[in-house]
């Protein structure tokens, strides 16, 4: 209390961004607790496999295939033509992971910082809705219409792979699974580390870069970054996450962000599989070939595109709100 006015000081807010200053006026943002809830949600997404993966070390094995060949390469697993085994438990057992995770990161944050969850999600107090629909519509609908023009540019490409028995639970799965796993990376690298890693920099700028290819180098484990080499996809999820990190800080919130993410996803997955994806769905299309130069001038074109349309409904003006 002010001894003068006899009023209690109120906390200067560090940032002209109501999404960061959620980061700062909530709970404990002492450096040591974040050490431990990044500890805590690492060890949860390191450790879950064991349990997603049991199964299908059972099912590859009882399978015919030998548990030395399962131990010199564990991602033949996820390969349902050389493990042989079914399209749906893949999908169980890799989204699955995400729920240990985003588990993890749950009790760091309300358990240890004394946050509320949706802190690192919104500047609001409740998540909006509207936005999350409206970004997810905006994707998917560019989703659609870029693989239709695919589709009828190249057809010879695409092989017609529509199982409707298989199909179906891969929808319901996906349905299931899906936000879980993209809202995990969305509440992590563009929510608690934001706002967290905005506490040390003063600014929001600096936390964007690094997270985003925090993002990238995440994803390095993917199949396509063996197939395509790093050079090529490091840009490309980076980029990705950039446009994500940006349209968050100048929306204050996650929910545009998250629902894109979710669209691309799930959209893609519905659609279109190859032999190079990381889920190989049962979907309504596979791809022969994959051009990663052309996908990633593609999808700077739907950021671009997406950007004016999400700039058009919000009339954002601040710009400095992705700087300070």
């Amino acid at each position: 209390m002010d001894d003068k006015t006899g009023e209690t000081p109120q906390k200067t807010l560090p940032f002209n961004n109501l999404f960061l200053n959620s980061g700062f006026v909530h709970g404990n943002n002492h450096w040591a607790l974040y050490f431990l809830a990044i500890g805590i949600t690492l060890f949860c997404y390191a450790f879950a496999p064991m349990f997603t993966f049991i199964h299908l070390v059972f099912l590859a094995t009882h399978g015919g295939m030998s548990f030395e060949k399962v131990m010199e390469n564990p991602n033949i697993l996820i390969d349902p033509v050389a493990s042989g085994i079914d399209r749906n438990y893949i999908i169980v057992a890799l989204c699955g992971i995400f729920i240990f995770a985003l588990g993890g990161l749950w009790l760091g944050v309300t358990k240890l910082h004394q946050k509320t969850f949706v802190s690192i999600i919104s500047s609001y107090e409740k998540f909006r809705a509207k936005r999350f629909w409206f970004a997810f519509a905006v994707w998917s609908a560019m989703v659609v219409l870029t693989v239709g023009i695919d589709y009828y540019l190249n057809r010879d490409d695409y092989e017609l792979v529509f199982e409707p028995k298989g199909f179906l639970i891969s929808i319901v799965l996906l349905l299931v699974f899906m936000p879980i796993q993209t809202g995990f990376e969305e509440v992590f690298f563009r929510g608690y580390l934001m706002q967290g890693m905005a506490l040390i920099f003063k600014n929001g700028f600096i936390p964007l870069i690094i997270t985003s290819f925090l993002f990238g180098f995440a994803h390095m484990d993917n199949p396509e970054v063996d197939k395509f080499g790093w050079e090529i996809m490091l840009p490309y999820f980076t980029g990705f996450a950039l446009f994500l990190g940006a349209i968050t800080l100048l929306d204050e919130g996650l929910e545009l962000a998250f629902g894109i993410h979710l669209a691309n996803n799930l959209v893609s997955c519905i659609f279109v599989t190859s032999n190079e994806s990381v889920l190989r769905t049962y979907s309504v299309f596979e791809t022969k070939t994959q051009d990663p130069m052309g996908q990633m001038v593609l999808t700077f074109i739907m950021i671009v595109l997406a950007f004016g349309i999400l700039w058009l409904r919000y009339r954002w003006k601040n710009f400095n709100l992705i700087i300070k």
